[in-house]
């Protein structure tokens, strides 16, 4: 998990990702973010996360977004 803050720190420093809950509903996180988050994710994590799971509520938090990458690590 502290590799995943820090990826999402390094994109936003000045949002508390622990505590924060609606990145994509309150459009902290942008398409771009996005973009940058899966290639970071897949490089730190060594997954790959499929199209359709690209989904605003995998992305709200640094807790689902972990949640994720935990699922995926476990379905290899």
């Amino acid at each position: 998990m502290e590799a995943l803050l820090q990826i999402l720190s390094d994109l936003h420093p000045d949002i508390d990702f622990e505590k924060h809950e609606a990145l994509i509903d309150e459009k902290i996180l942008d398409s771009f973010d996005i973009i940058t988050l899966i290639t970071e994710i897949n490089e730190e994590y060594d997954v790959r996360i499929p199209v359709d799971e690209i989904i605003p509520k995998n992305f709200n938090s640094a807790k689902s977004l972990y949640e994720l990458i935990k699922r995926l690590q476990d379905e290899d």
